[in-house]
């Protein structure tokens, strides 16, 4: 237990400490705060209250892994948009196509296509090998529409997906594992249209035994996941879980879907090519349109021809699969500027060597002041959790919260001019990250972990 290190007192007086000193340095983000009365939660989303402290910093500017508040603070940002911004804020070469689709060529969303779709299509190709493409505006749509097929492909009703995982807001996956092994509802869902267990059958990452229980059922025409857990703290797969995960899909006859919206940051390619895995259907987002609303979901040849034989599927008006904004010219145009000239190989080989750098750090820290705590790195993304060894499953990284301890770091980072994603403690590196960047975190953490240690 943390305890047996942590000084629990220390940490309430400390997190005391940090809160005032948030309140008095970003008094204009407070009073932005206050005045915002005619937004639902005062923000213009509601997770944005996520953010430590009472209430979020407000934007000024932008720009690489720098961040300007509206009270002049500026930032080392690790949070990146949580994972959005991935290739920095405003990286020139996807600015520069945004700008030149806008004032000089014309046409923000026109229902017409144009010859940056086929470029980004290939190049989703090439790095993820699925030869077939339709795209979004959010990975959430992509998910959607991916699970629409496979029920239609398939004929059977249910989806697979695991305790704990996130998938944006697809309702089948808000679930988690029962007392009974069977679905229960993640708590916090908000007015889902149907009990979960009519829709999701659910397993524990990294347990291919409570996989093959939710399939052998026969009615599971999917299983949603990613390579590894992200939104849960980091859950590395352990050796032969995904290809065990593959063999067990072909035995009951499931689709393998896996959504690399997050596991991106292991590469150009992601964890798709890195581990040489083969999903029927792909999904990808946030990242590929360096910041203007991106998503994109791949397919199979063997798959498009099962979609295609459905004639009675309204693939091209109300079957919903699809929107009117989704596939626009300058998503497009974000898009390939974005994969062709930012997120390219050289640049994640950058993001790799400062992520490795930063984690090497953390474990230093963990190590010096024997607190039981565990980091993992997925490429250009680390974090640290609050329990030792690292968490396997999902349910076992959810237990291993500690609200205080999450609330003290990211303010005592804030603080001092370093932001950390609000959700978690994770950090993500774009490509101009430095290791100097990666440094002063380092040396951020060494001094909050001392000051509540015994």
């Amino acid at each position: 237990m943390t305890d047996d290190v942590l000084d629990r007192g220390g940490l309430q007086a400390a997190l005391q400490d940090e809160r005032a000193t948030y309140r008095v340095r970003n008094a204009r983000s407070a009073a932005a705060y206050q005045a915002a009365g005619n937004l639902f939660g005062r923000v213009p989303m509601t997770w944005m209250n996520k953010w430590s402290g009472g209430f979020p910093l407000y934007l000024d500017q932008a720009r690489g892994n720098r961040i300007t508040d509206l009270d002049g603070h500026e930032y080392v940002d690790f949070a990146l948009g949580d994972t959005g911004a991935m290739a920095g804020h405003s990286p020139p070469a996807t600015v520069q196509a945004v700008q030149r689709r806008i004032a000089e060529l014309g046409g923000i969303t026109t229902m017409m296509p144009s010859e940056d779709a086929e470029w980004v299509a290939a190049d989703l190709t090439r790095r993820f090998g699925l030869p077939l493409w339709s795209f979004s505006l959010t990975a959430t749509d992509a998910n959607r529409w991916a699970l629409r097929i496979a029920r239609m492909v398939t004929g059977k009703p249910k989806v697979m997906a695991f305790s704990y995982c996130y998938h944006g807001s697809v309702d089948e996956t808000f679930v988690v594992t029962g007392p009974d092994g069977l679905a229960v509802p993640r708590g916090g869902n908000v007015g889902p249209p149907v009990p979960v267990a009519q829709t999701t059958r659910v397993a524990e990452f990294n347990d291919l035994d409570s996989v093959e229980r939710a399939l052998q059922h026969g009615d599971v025409a999917a299983v949603l996941t990613e390579p590894a857990l992200t939104n849960i703290g980091i859950v590395l797969p352990e050796p032969g879980f995904m290809t065990g995960l593959r063999e067990l899909c072909d035995r009951y006859g499931a689709l393998l879907i896996i959504d690399e919206t997050h596991t991106i940051s292991a590469g150009p390619g992601g964890c798709t090519k890195a581990w040489n895995l083969k999903p029927d259907l792909f999904v990808i987002g946030k990242s590929i349109g360096g910041g203007i609303p991106s998503g994109a979901y791949g397919l199979t040849a063997d798959l498009a021809e099962r979609v295609e034989a459905h004639r009675e599927a309204d693939l091209v008006d109300v079957g919903g699969v699809g929107g009117t904004l989704a596939g626009n010219v300058l998503s497009t145009a974000a898009m390939r500027a974005t994969l062709e000239q930012v997120l390219t190989e050289e640049a994640f080989g950058q993001m790799i060597d400062v992520a490795t750098h930063f984690h090497e750090g953390v474990e230093g820290v963990i190590t010096k002041f024997g607190v039981p705590w565990s980091a993992a790195q997925l490429g250009a993304r680390t974090e640290y959790r609050f329990t030792a060894p690292a968490p396997r499953t999902g349910s076992e990284s959810a237990a291993a919260g500690d609200d205080d301890l999450d609330e003290y770091l990211h303010l005592f980072m804030a603080n001092r001019g370093v932001l950390m994603t609000p959700f978690h403690n994770m950090a993500l590196m774009c490509p101009v990250t430095t290791k100097a960047d990666a440094d002063l975190h380092t040396e951020l953490f060494t001094e909050a972990v001392a000051r509540i240690t015994s």
